[in-house]
């Protein structure tokens, strides 16, 4: 068995929560503010942050929530999103963060799903919450701001609690955020405290992020890349954010001009931005000095037209949500193009080619290391496909590796569609496709996209004698799922082909 190791070496994980970890880096922090929503002005200082983590902990203690009870929150990027995340780790309870664009039946099946019994969003989402929550184990919808007779987290707080009850840092999930893994219908991902604090000093030992640092927090805090290696990384190390509620891109530069941004983190529609937009020439990005691209491929020329214009750095990372997310990274003044970089420090990977379950030069990568999640929540045949009794995690991504550790991803395995670093799972979309009576069957492909990478295109089986056009698919889509999921294209097949059990071939359909 060939096995590669990080080039860096080893890594020690201390024994510490998430919650202390970060609540260590607000101590640093003091009177610095440590998250401003650039929208509404709404700013945390670094000690008023630690004392409503405290404080929210103590409340929900207080209402008896603490091991075993699960907390959802569904909202954007906002400085309370911290205070919830960190109160209920505090608590010793767990987290589910959903995204903000869901309906209320996607977000109902992960209430569900989870047993989350508080769910806690914005006001502008209380309609779609309190749909979702019917039926489900929730007994509490809060807010993160106020709503005229709402609970709010305000109304939430209670006595401070200094520190973390007790949980088994190894094996209790203190998140759980939703991922379809290699294939199939999202699932909740159990990542431990000693997961999140392994991938956050993992990657900040090849970072480096110093107190008083500042950068623009694009990516959501409600997927494990925003989570990590900006929310988490940043705060812990006594360093700053500035939110955005949502993507806009003149609010986005002015945000870096003015803060003086030197590190950036994005998905790669931000860099094709970048890249090509002309207002990116009416400011000042002269600060900015490296940009890590990640959650979906990056195209070379992309990648080297924005470090061109910009003159900064633009590089590629690896990993997943399964992986707490980070397995592979790219350090400043290490860019290799074509290459999503070497090991991060304390991981293994193998290649290994999934007919046979051999070592390959070009093969499946899995990956092992103190990042990688604790199984998948109440769903142990999912589990036993991606994790071996030996702690390997099957990616799904096919690789090579060059003789000084960078590696090449060359294509997957999986099934999943990236769409702007955001996972779609065919079978979710095909489910709510079938859900029409019309349609008698139904897959979906992925299609390029220069701006989000790729999009999910529907291949559709009308039922015999009927005349369904695509924009009644469309419309029956728009009320099932969240608009990055929907098909931006739709075909009508004659049939979808498939194999001797059942299962869609995908390649034989044309994109």
């Amino acid at each position: 068995m060939t096995i590669h190791t990080s080039p860096m070496g080893g890594f020690a994980v201390p024994d510490v929560s998430i919650s202390d970890l970060v609540l260590s880096g607000l101590a640093v922090s003091g009177d610095r503010v440590v998250l401003r929503c650039d929208a509404s002005g709404y700013a945390l200082t670094g000690h008023v942050l630690a004392d409503r983590i405290r404080r929210l902990a103590g409340g929900l203690a207080a209402r008896g929530m603490g091991p075993g009870s699960v907390v959802a929150i569904m909202s954007g990027n906002t400085p309370d999103f911290a205070t919830v995340f960190h109160g209920v780790a505090l608590a010793g309870a767990t987290m589910t963060t959903v995204n903000p664009t869901y309906t209320a039946p996607e977000l109902s099946h992960q209430l569900r799903d989870s047993g989350a019994s508080v769910l806690i969003v914005p006001s502008a989402l209380l309609a779609v919450a309190e749909e979702a929550a019917k039926g489900t184990a929730v007994t509490l919808v809060a807010t993160l701001d106020r709503a005229e007779g709402v609970t709010s987290i305000d109304d939430l707080m209670g006595p401070p609690i200094q520190a973390q009850v007790p949980v088994d840092l190894v094996g209790h999930a203190v998140v759980l955020p939703y991922s379809s893994g290699t294939t199939g219908l999202p699932k909740g991902v159990r990542l431990s405290h000693r997961n999140l604090v392994a991938n956050v000093l993992q990657v900040q030992a090849l970072i480096g992020v110093r107190p008083g640092d500042v950068t623009l927090a694009i990516l959501p805090f409600f997927h494990i890349y925003g989570m990590q290696v900006l929310m988490n990384m940043y705060l812990s190390h006594g360093a700053g954010l500035v939110t955005l509620p949502r993507f806009d891109l003149a609010q986005a530069l002015s945000v870096l001009a003015a803060e003086r941004v030197e590190k950036l983190f994005v998905a790669p529609p931000v860099v094709v931005a970048l890249a090509k937009h002309p207002m990116v020439a009416d400011h000042d990005l002269s600060a900015l000095r490296f940009m890590l691209s990640g959650a979906a491929p990056l195209g070379g020329d992309v990648a080297q037209a924005a470090s061109a214009r910009l003159g900064a750095e633009v590089t590629q990372g690896y990993g997943m949500t399964e992986a707490s997310p980070v397995t592979h990274f790219t350090a400043p003044s290490s860019n290799r193009p074509g290459t999503v970089g070497q090991l991060v420090p304390g991981t293994e990977a193998r290649l290994v080619d999934p007919a046979t379950g051999l070592d390959a030069e070009e093969g499946e990568v899995w990956v092992r290391g103190p990042q990688v999640m604790l199984g998948y929540h109440n769903n142990d045949e999912a589990t036993a496909r991606t994790l071996t009794a030996d702690g390997w995690l099957k990616t799904g991504d096919l690789a090579r590796v060059q003789a000084d550790g960078y590696f090449e991803i060359l294509d997957r395995v999986k099934e999943l569609i990236k769409v702007s670093g955001f996972q779609v799972a065919p079978a979710e979309v095909e489910a709510a496709l079938l859900a029409h009576p019309d349609i008698a069957d139904a897959a979906v492909t992925a299609i390029a996209d220069e701006e989000s990478g790729e999009r999910p295109k529907a291949h559709v089986v009308r039922r015999a004698g009927v005349d369904l056009g695509v924009e009644a698919v469309l419309a029956h889509l728009a009320g099932r799922l969240a608009p990055y999921k929907r098909p931006t294209e739709v075909v009508f097949v004659d049939s979808i082909p498939k194999s001797a059990s059942g299962k869609i071939l995908r390649r034989l359909l044309k994109s």
